[in-house]
């Protein structure tokens, strides 16, 4: 529910509850306070209320008898104390709180403790220990050495629970922020059990672990002057040297796992650090890096990959002086096809790469789609393709090894090239010619239709023959190339061989989409002058076989492939529906029929898609004509029909899919809205008002603002109510308008949606209050609500507001009254309780506490927090 109330109907409570409230542990379920958000700057202190509190939760915690709240409520508490540190002394806060102190104090009685109130007090005491003072308390006191130290939480029982581990890394990565955490880190054996966790069977705890060693690695090499020459590692502080050291040896290290671990150490460190040290390390641990090509077979591949490309963006190195091209160079030449793709493209995406290893990146990326041409023809291949590759045969034999093999590798190197060609670094020149032939061939493969020349065509063809990812690649890199210039010949084929997987009974659903967007795609941009948006004579011809194809796509037994022809319908009308040449050919065939006749489809998928075709169809005029001249009562009939699916029809794709197009031909002047636009909007509207889905009513009141617009703020566009009216900047309303204003639902609509259950609505219906007040309200008198002619019909509606009866009918209303509520309204203070989130009325310290307590039985039974 979305908690609010109208500034002047409804009074709500300001600030965050500092105030002293009486002793006892007591909150009735009928008592509702505003507060803020926990993040927000009045509740950062710890008030009274909360100290109160607090002594009760901590002995809760503390007692492993007691079922705590759920981690939910354990992380808000934790969020809310980094929120109180940030704006007072920790110290002062433990000193002023010892129950804070006995809590931590006890779990270093771990047996005594559930593990889910361990995991929050390590977290807790890193919070604490984030500031210096306050570490040097705890520490004093050897809490944190008999926490984080090499014989605290690790030595526990509960040690072996991810949760623990992953609580005792966050705690530490909360204190790791000022020199005398570095010190502790390096002096407890911390570090040393973070190396251990690095292998932590749990990813999570893995991955934190190694973000932290890279957290404390960036903290010991802070404080050196600016410009100041960055010392040799031998000279860096120990955590740092002790964490080179570890990576150093991870890296010789036999066991892929190790291997690993260091590259990850290294990657993020690259990716996150842009500081002139991390030159240093590079220099330090590039060696043992390029030594790793030399085994056989390369471990740890794809993390490998990762740092170079991250070494490869840092601003700060200079990748000449250090050999990383050479080395990227090296990597590409060693790794198969397969592993080297998504290098070859990282490789082209760097902003600053020589030019001859974009060159050898740029044929590691087209050896593929080579091996493909050079199996299927006699030649050895179109000229150029080839120039620059490497290792090809070895790409053959791969591609024929197995069909899993040759699928991934194909589907790899077609998702990389399609997303090459559209970044700024796309190569130039691009292969548009070859890069065609090839797509085309790949698709000629997979329907079976391809004459291959050789053994490895052949076997090519039994391996893709009728492989539906494959299609599904090419088609869409197909798509993509439609941008590129090329020959008439390769377009003509193209569109053969987009009909004919159109038209093929072996076409899978998801096929045909694709071949439905590549062919929408290729008949935008075939050649043609970049100043046309005409069908080109070939496309034209194209889509006279088309559109019998597309009569039996509609006529799909399979619902997945009858809404694909449905939007790509749609999507032709919308481009071409006002040219001549395409207006007669569709008319000519039954697909307009056939689209309107899918309105009533069992599917609701189906339904709102074609309610989408028929809104494009009627708005070009392009419905199917009835035998009899009375073409006006068949579009009266289209109108009708959609206003019976809004009304009725059970699922809410349909209802939203004629909203839309509603919206559509109001905003463009359709003949059939224009005839009656008051009954047009009262019909619709009345609709909208009992449907349930919170989207049809989102876009009922989207059309609403639609028709208050024209009539108000743009009196040139179409709208019979705007005759007339004053061309001003602030024009006053027309008398007449007003009352039909009064007397259509819009009004009552949108102000019965202002405490709509769904928030987007209660947006949506202020924002459209707000708009008509601005311009109606400075137009008219400066009469307050009780001034009205009508001030009992004015204060009937509002004492329905504040008895809570919103959906009660505001009964007739004139001008005045209408205004007369505009004003009454804080449609401002509204509007921004409405951008909170929807709990921000009992999110509050006061209440979380009050929660947990209450879930333990600490309050009182019946004055928990109700939510």
């Amino acid at each position: 529910m979305v908690h609010f109330a109208l500034s002047g109907l409804i009074p709500v409570a300001e600030g965050c509850g500092g105030g002293i409230r009486t002793p006892r542990l007591t909150r009735s379920r009928r008592e509702r306070t505003s507060y803020p958000d926990l993040g927000g700057t009045a509740c950062l202190i710890m008030d009274p209320e909360c100290s109160r509190l607090l002594p009760a939760l901590c002995a809760v915690l503390a007692d492993p008898r007691q079922l705590v709240a759920d981690d939910t409520c354990l992380e808000k508490l934790l969020d809310w104390f980094k929120t109180v540190t940030e704006a007072e002394s920790s110290l002062q806060l433990l000193q002023d709180h010892p129950c804070l102190m006995e809590l931590l104090s006890h779990v270093l009685k771990p047996q005594d403790v559930s593990p889910r109130v361990l995991s929050f007090a390590l977290r807790l005491v890193g919070v604490f220990a984030a500031q210096e003072d306050c570490f040097e308390y705890l520490q004093q006191g050897e809490l944190l050495l008999g926490l984080f130290g090499e014989s605290g939480a690790p030595g526990w029982a509960a040690w072996s629970i991810p949760s623990v581990r992953s609580g005792w890394i966050q705690g530490l990565c909360y204190l790791a922020h000022h020199p005398s955490a570095l010190h502790f880190l390096a002096d407890s054996g911390a570090v040393d059990t973070l190396f251990s966790l690095q292998g932590d069977p749990s990813l999570f705890v893995a991955s934190a672990a190694s973000q932290l060693l890279v957290h404390i690695l960036a903290l010991s090499m802070q404080g050196g002057a600016p410009g100041s020459p960055v010392p040799e590692a031998a000279a860096w502080p120990m955590c740092a040297q002790k964490i080179v050291n570890h990576v150093d040896e991870s890296l010789h290290a036999k066991a892929t796992p190790q291997v690993t671990q260091a590259l990850n150490v290294l990657t993020t460190t690259f990716g996150r650090c842009h500081n002139p040290w991390t030159g240093v390390l590079w220099e330090r641990l590039s060696p043992p890096v390029a030594r790793l090509f030399e085994r056989d077979p390369i471990p740890a591949v794809h993390a490998l990959m990762d740092l170079l490309l991250s070494v490869a963006r840092s601003p700060v190195l200079n990748f000449a002086a250090c050999g990383l091209w050479e080395m990227l160079a090296q990597t590409l030449s060693r790794l198969s096809p397969i592993q080297a793709g998504p290098l070859a493209l990282g490789t082209l995406k760097l902003q600053h790469c020589p030019q001859e290893l974009r060159t050898q990146a740029f044929g590691v990326l087209l050896q593929p789609l080579a091996c493909i041409l050079k199996a299927t023809t006699q030649a050895p291949g179109p000229p150029g393709l080839l120039d620059g590759t490497v290792g090809s045969l070895l790409t053959v034999d791969i591609l024929l090894a197995s069909k899993s093999a040759c699928v991934g590798l194909l589907c790899q190197t077609l998702a990389h090239l399609e997303e090459l060609q559209m970044l700024p670094q796309c190569p130039s020149p691009w292969p548009q010619v070859h890069l065609l032939q090839a797509a085309l061939t790949i698709l000629h493969l997979c329907d079976g239709s391809a004459d291959p020349s050789s053994s490895a065509g052949g076997r090519l063809c039994g391996t893709l023959g009728g492989c539906v990812r494959v299609q599904r690649a090419a088609l869409d890199f197909l798509g993509t190339l439609s941008q590129g210039t090329s020959p008439l010949e390769l377009v003509l084929e193209v569109f053969a061989v987009l009909l004919k997987t159109l038209e093929s009974p072996e076409s899978s659903p998801m096929v045909l989409k694709k071949a439905f967007q590549a062919t929408l795609r290729w008949l935008q941009n075939p050649h043609k002058t970049p100043s046309s948006s005409d069908l080109s004579s070939d496309a034209l011809l194209f889509l006279g076989e088309l559109f019998p194809i597309l009569q039996k796509r509609l006529c799909s037994p399979c619902w997945e492939v009858r809404d694909s022809a449905l939007e790509f319908l749609t999507h032709l009308i919308r481009h071409w529906g006002g040219q001549a040449d395409f207006r007669e050919a569709l008319r000519s065939s039954e697909v307009p029929t056939l689209a309107l006749q899918l309105l009533q489809d069992p599917e609701s998928y189906v339904r709102a898609s074609a309610v989408g075709a028929a809104g494009q169809l009627s708005s070009q005029g392009l419905q199917a004509a009835p035998a009899s001249p009375e073409n006006s009562q068949a579009q009266q009939g289209l109108l009708m029909d959609l206003m019976h699916i809004l009304s009725t029809d059970s699922e809410g794709f349909p209802r939203r899919a004629v909203l839309r197009v509603f919206t559509d031909w109001l905003r463009d002047g359709h003949a059939d809205v224009v005839r009656d636009t008051e009954w047009f909007v009262a019909t619709v509207l009345q609709a909208v008002s009992r449907d349930l889905d919170w989207e049809v009513r989102v876009q009922g009141l989207e059309l609403a603002r639609v028709f208050l617009t024209q009539a108000l703020g743009q009196p040139s566009l179409h709208c019979p109510y705007t005759v007339g009216l004053p061309r001003a900047s602030s024009p006053r309303p027309h008398p007449e308008f007003l009352q039909t204003l009064c007397r259509l639902p819009l009004f009552e609509f949108a102000f019965c949606a202002l405490l709509d259950c769904d928030r987007p609505v209660a947006q949506k219906a202020c924002d459209l209050l707000l708009f008509l007040r601005d311009k109606t309200v400075p137009c008219s008198s400066p009469r307050e609500a009780g001034d009205s002619p009508n001030s009992a019909s004015v204060e009937a509606a509002l004492q329905r507001w504040r008895e809570g009866e919103q959906a009660q009918p505001l009964g007739d209303l004139d001008p005045e009254a209408m205004l007369a509520i505009l004003r009454a309204l804080d449609l401002e203070g509204l509007q921004g309780r409405l951008a909170k989130s929807s709990d921000h009325v009992e999110k509050s310290p006061q209440s979380l506490l009050q929660d947990m307590l209450a879930t333990v039985g600490v309050l009182e039974e019946n004055e928990a927090d109700c939510y």
